[in-house]
């Protein structure tokens, strides 16, 4: 095994070397999501902040109230069949690898923390995934499930692998038809695997431009672009439970996302509790913290306007008091 480099954190292993995706990943992630799912509608709304209207692209009503599921399918395909996949997750990522190895017919493991979200941990355990909660955050969990795929199961990630970038990038392949013109799509960003394969997409259709949005308490994706490479952050407590963690080393989407989204923006806890309450009152839409996290910056007035702004409503899975606690009205 090589050895971890020396500005490693203690315990963790050395970068895997992940290629970014190709042309033809793209292509291959459209044919096989499109075969699975059909596309999620997108809401256009009658008027939104600031005069514009706010078009919603609405993940959150994918079978598993996620847009994890694209990649999931995607990525699993793409593998030989009887090959046990191991993949860490905040919940969606592992509700999506736990519905396309249903749907596919492979073993799969998901590890979450011990303090991810219940709701996704209920819907984990009612799919009847293999399913391991270990560590007090994301990036424990991360650490146990790259140590269980050592014994010879294939390592998914949530975001650092070129089949789940190419799979979220079919996000851009509906919005091709259903949308005119120029365009800003915004979306949130936890290990940037959406934001990559959203950037990836635009590149080929002129007048698109991605913005990405963190929430202000764990910002791993845009240090690692300001730095040039992967560095440890501090990580607060969020309702955007699904964006926050560090990254791993040698991720391959500050990369991509420094080469092919237009900005990255951060939103606070009130910014994402607005959200959440402007989606339900408004909108007629649940969205969990993470979901929200494009409405919030658009909200908030840091989204830079060009043609038509698109927010990914990117989840759903948000538990009752916590949906409570954000629709109260601020104080």
């Amino acid at each position: 095994m090589p050895s971890t480099p020396s500005d490693a954190p203690a315990g963790q292993l050395a970068p895997r070397l992940v290629r970014p995706p190709t042309a033809e990943d793209l292509d291959r992630a459209w044919r096989t999501v499109s075969a699975h799912l059909p596309p999620t509608p997108v809401d256009l709304g009658t008027g939104g902040p600031s005069g514009t209207d706010l078009a919603l692209k609405l993940e959150s009503l994918q079978p598993t109230g996620s847009f994890k599921i694209r990649g999931a399918l995607t990525a699993l395909s793409a593998l030989p069949e009887g090959v046990r996949v191991v993949t860490a997750s905040a919940g969606n990522h592992g509700l999506g690898v736990a519905y396309a190895a249903r749907c596919l017919g492979r073993p799969a493991t998901v590890v979450v923390a011990e303090n991810a979200s219940p709701a996704k941990v209920a819907v984990l355990r009612r799919l009847g995934i293999d399913l391991v909660q270990t560590g007090s955050s994301f990036d424990e969990a991360e650490a146990h499930a790259l140590a269980l795929a050592d014994d010879g199961a294939h390592y998914l990630s949530a975001y650092n692998d070129p089949f789940v970038i190419a799979g979220q990038s079919t996000i851009g392949r509906e919005l091709d038809t259903q949308l005119d013109g120029e365009l800003t799509v915004v979306c949130g960003i936890g290990g940037g695997g959406l934001a990559s394969g959203l950037g990836l997409w635009a590149q080929a259709r002129p007048g698109v431009r991605v913005v990405g949005v963190e929430a202000e308490v764990s910002t791993a994706v845009s240090a690692a672009v300001r730095a040039g490479r992967q560095i440890t952050v501090s990580i607060g407590e969020t309702l955007a439970d699904g964006m926050a963690g560090n990254i791993e080393r040698g991720a391959v989407t500050p990369g991509l996302i420094a080469r092919h989204l237009t900005a990255t923006v951060t939103v606070t806890e009130a910014e994402l509790r607005a959200a959440i309450r402007y989606l339900v009152t408004e909108r007629g839409c649940v969205a969990e913290g993470s979901g929200a996290a494009a409405v919030a910056a658009v909200l908030a007035g840091k989204v830079p306007r060009h043609g038509r702004t698109v927010a990914i409503v990117s989840g759903r899975n948000i538990t009752l008091p916590d949906l409570a606690d954000a629709l109260e009205p601020p104080t």
